[in-house]
């Protein structure tokens, strides 16, 4: 699917976010992605020095592998857009989190190119946390206007399970660890 602005490149339908979790394996993860894969680099509580280091190796690697590159936190320089709780859009790719129908339409009216809407399904980052479920995924996202991106345990057979709500992709964490594509 295509953000709206013209310059920034098509939203891709496969998202890994990553966190320090991943640890050394994070690259090789990267590598692994289908091509044309999304990445959200998180990254939050890596020293600043590291960061930049970390991001520009996967930058080089990204670029190869044409992926999409957001940076959630601090700037990065040399990302495709950026991620955050009160990114508005215009110029690079803008995503932001959703939790609420508040949150989404807030995120429509700022202009961003999509959202990603989460817990639909338990996950380990958030371990007994509540989830929305398919049917409460699908009351969050409906008469959406905005690309919506499904986060929170996913992997492919969950994002089939939510193409009736007109997803345009998923995202994962440890989908990606155990066998890319899901």
């Amino acid at each position: 699917m295509r953000p709206r602005h013209p310059r920034t490149p098509a939203l891709p339908r496969q998202w890994l976010m990553t966190d320090e979790r991943l640890g050394d394996a994070l690259p090789a993860i990267v590598a692994a992605l289908p091509r044309g894969s999304g990445i959200v680099f998180r990254h939050y509580a890596t020293p600043a020095r590291e960061r930049r280091a970390l991001f520009a190796q996967l930058r080089r690697i990204a670029r190869a592998r044409g992926h999409v590159l957001l940076v959630a936190g601090p700037w990065l320089r040399g990302a495709d857009g950026v991620h955050g709780r009160r990114v508005r859009g215009g110029g690079r790719i803008a995503t932001r989190p959703v939790h609420s129908r508040r949150e989404l339409i807030a995120a429509e009216r700022a202009g961003v190119d999509a959202v990603f809407a989460s817990p639909a399904f338990a996950t380990r980052s958030h371990p007994g946390g509540d989830v929305l479920g398919p049917v409460g995924f699908g009351l969050l996202v409906r008469d959406h206007r905005v690309p919506v991106i499904a986060l929170g345990g996913m992997n492919a057979a969950r994002a089939r399970r939510l193409a009736a709500f007109g997803i345009a992709g998923w995202a994962a964490i440890d989908a990606w660890t155990v066998s890319p594509g899901g």
